[in-house]
């Protein structure tokens, strides 16, 4: 089930990387909803997602790395 969680929370980052805000938004939900092994893989994802996508490396403040 958690994988699905994951994968779920992924997609709906990638459909919403188009507005910076609203990716930052979805990011916060997801960090509170997932659990902290899957936050391991989603930070993972998160900088490779975003290595073209400066605008969108801002949300690495609520990383808290």
């Amino acid at each position: 089930m958690s994988k699905l969680m994951v994968n779920y929370t992924k997609s709906i980052l990638e459909r919403v990387s188009f507005d910076p805000v609203l990716f930052c938004k979805e990011l916060e939900k997801a960090l509170k909803t997932l659990l902290p092994y899957e936050l391991e893989e989603l930070v993972d994802w998160f900088f490779n997602f975003t290595k073209e996508k400066p605008e969108l490396r801002k949300c690495a403040v609520y990383l808290n790395l």
